[in-house]
């Protein structure tokens, strides 16, 4: 399951969209009335009006769930109110609608940030707690876990233009990055897929601070694509596949013995030696033949070695 909280929207426009979508049904509701999405919004501004201050009083999130998984309604009326518990929202109007016009099954909830005695609940990093509490709760009630996007399993013809456009540019790049070292690299493939790949710079200086990649009309930073997608993460992953693709592949000792062995016999073979020469082989093949015949092993434990017998002292009498 997967949380997402969409931040500026009024009481009014997230209503209308959560209520007329085609198949919409709602499951649960508190302090509005739910059956009419224009009384509803209401509601939830009338209440908010006791605290003038609380720009952001609407809350609106979406609670995904895994292409083809089905969890009873029941079910989802409970997550839906310990997601709220755990995010703080209590004391409050909410209103829980299912949508059922994607492949995923998915919830749209509504809250008031005013709660009923007029005061603000508290809404810092709501969009980070909401993905927490999602994973908590996917573990609690055994739900098949995210495992990232996949182009094959989303219906594109059920999603916008848009949306569309950041499917292909995530896809462009888990497709490119395995045969980049470099954002140059990346740059280069990306453009050939009709991606353009933009940078923002700190300041007047050349430091670089952000990555975007921008697909006909539209325009996303990398971490919106995806958050392993950032200029940072990106760079980490760039250099990792940089050095894993330089360090060539090291000879083990035994290797490296016979190699230097065969150059060796190789030298030996090519060189010109006199007709009537009977001398021993050249030093190095002597001390490499020793090597590669016995490793590792120092010579006195070797086969080879005989240790000599010691004389035994013959002790004086004693006078």
């Amino acid at each position: 399951m997967v949380s997402n909280v969409f931040s500026g929207h009024s009481f009014y426009h997230a209503g209308r969209y959560v209520s007329k979508k085609p198949g919409a049904e709602l499951l649960d509701y508190l302090g509005v009335r739910g059956y009419d999405y224009k009384l509803m919004a209401e509601d939830f501004i009338a209440q908010s009006e006791h605290r003038p201050s609380k720009q952001k009083a609407c809350f609106h999130a979406a609670l995904s769930f895994y292409p083809g998984e089905k969890p009873s309604d029941e079910t989802m009326i409970q997550i839906a109110r310990e997601y709220l518990e755990e995010l703080g929202i209590v004391n409050t109007q909410y209103a829980i609608v299912k949508h059922t016009d994607r492949a995923h099954l998915h919830l749209h909830i509504l809250a008031n940030m005013v709660d009923n005695d007029g005061k603000p609940i508290k809404d810092g990093w709501i969009g980070l707690r909401g993905k927490k509490v999602a994973q908590w709760l996917t573990r609690k009630y055994d739900l098949i876990p995210a495992e990232g996007k996949h182009l094959d399993k989303t219906h594109l013809e059920a999603l916008s233009q848009s949306e569309v456009n950041r499917y292909k540019i995530y896809q462009a790049i888990v497709d490119s990055l395995p045969h980049c070292q470099s954002l140059s690299d990346l740059e280069k493939r990306l453009i050939a897929q009709g991606i353009h790949t933009q940078y923002k710079y700190k300041g007047q200086t050349q430091e670089l601070q952000g990555i975007s990649f921008r697909i006909g009309e539209d325009r996303f930073k990398g971490s919106q694509i995806d958050r392993q997608f950032s200029l940072g993460n990106l760079q980490k992953m760039l250099a990792a596949q940089k050095q894993k693709q330089g360090t060539k592949p090291r000879l083990s000792l035994e290797d490296r013995k016979k190699a230097l062995l065969i150059r060796a016999n190789s030298r030996q073979s090519t060189a010109p030696t006199p007709q009537n020469s009977q001398g021993p082989p050249p030093l190095l093949l002597q001390l490499m033949t020793h090597i590669a015949a016995a490793g590792d092993v120092p010579y006195e434990q070797t086969a080879a070695f005989v240790p000599k017998k010691k004389k035994k002292k013959k002790k004086g009498l004693g006078r």
